[in-house]
């Protein structure tokens, strides 16, 4: 008798393991025993006929078998996750949203309140992630609308609706006279504001000092306290700016129009569709995003 055909749950196993990297980390995040789980990742690899893993120190690796899987395994159960929010409700019982983690504090909390008020039947939820990070869970049918840059070209994302928004280089009072001799507060990896920042060192041919601090609250606390000068989105900085706890830097090239994107998939839920619609609302004044007939936003595809 053939294998059992991969079920929804063994590939669930199998996601977890790829994520955590640990037969222990993943049977704790799935509530169920370690035995469980090597035998479903077994049972998998008996079916495609291939190994999907191998050991790596006290933890396990994917070979390139298994990274390629746990691609196809991503699409496949954030697609079913997706069909299950599509039918409860008539699509209106889930929302999955994303944000890179400037938007997430400062652009998100006020329109999530005002889409509550209006729908409080809904099930939210928001990750906050990178913007590469962002952009592939919701190719992969992860995430149902994001908040960030535009998408990359060809992606088969489309971008919904659009809000200005500047980047703007800061520091404390005192610390603006001089850019180029200054020490460059710097975000961690995969953050678009400090590809954005080098790109900007490029195009002014210069090469400061730099101190990388990670988060967005570390380089801000950074910048207050005179560790340096830093490129920001000047919603994070709106309060900052009107209490004197900074300046914004004249510098050539400054301010950068970087308009946020709330981007879906080509075919978004109805729950998707009237979030975007929420947060155009003009109500919400300043914080109202601009739908395309108004803006002229396009899909990246």
């Amino acid at each position: 008798m053939g294998e059992t055909p991969v079920t929804w749950s063994r590939m669930r196993t199998f996601a977890a393991v790829a994520r955590t990297g640990s037969i222990r980390e993943a049977a704790a995040q799935l509530h169920i025993t370690d035995p469980a789980v090597s035998m479903a990742m077994a049972s998998i690899e008996r079916q495609l006929q291939t190994k999907l893993t191998t050991k790596s120190g006290r933890g396990i690796v994917l070979t390139e078998a298994g990274r390629v899987y746990a691609g196809y395994c991503r699409q496949v159960l954030g697609l079913l996750e997706e069909s299950e929010a599509a039918v409860r409700r008539a699509g209106l019982g889930r929302l999955r949203l994303g944000a890179v983690g400037t938007a997430s504090e400062y652009v998100v909390p006020a329109l999530l309140a005002r889409f509550r008020e209006r729908h409080p039947g809904v099930e939210l939820s928001l990750s906050v992630q990178p913007r590469d990070e962002l952009f592939a869970s919701i190719r992969d049918h992860e995430l149902d609308v994001v908040f960030g840059g535009r998408p990359p070209r060809g992606s088969g994302l489309t971008i919904r609706a659009t809000r200005a928004n500047r980047l703007i280089v800061v520091a404390a009072p005192g610390g603006e006279e001089s850019p180029w001799d200054s020490t460059w507060l710097l975000r961690g990896p995969g953050s678009g504001t400090l590809h954005t920042t080098l790109s900007l060192f490029d195009q002014l041919q210069m090469s400061p000092a730099t101190l990388t601090l990670g988060s967005l609250g570390a380089v801000l606390a950074g910048a207050k306290a005179g560790l340096g000068v830093n490129l920001v989105h000047a919603d994070a900085v709106v309060q900052d700016l009107a209490q004197g706890l900074l300046v914004e830097v004249p510098l050539s090239r400054t301010p950068i129009n970087r308009p946020w994107h709330l981007v879906t998939g080509a075919k978004p839920l109805r729950a998707a569709s009237l979030f975007v619609e929420s947060c155009a609302d003009e109500s919400l004044g300043d914080l109202a995003f601009t739908l395309p007939g108004r803006s002229g936003s396009r899909s990246s595809r």
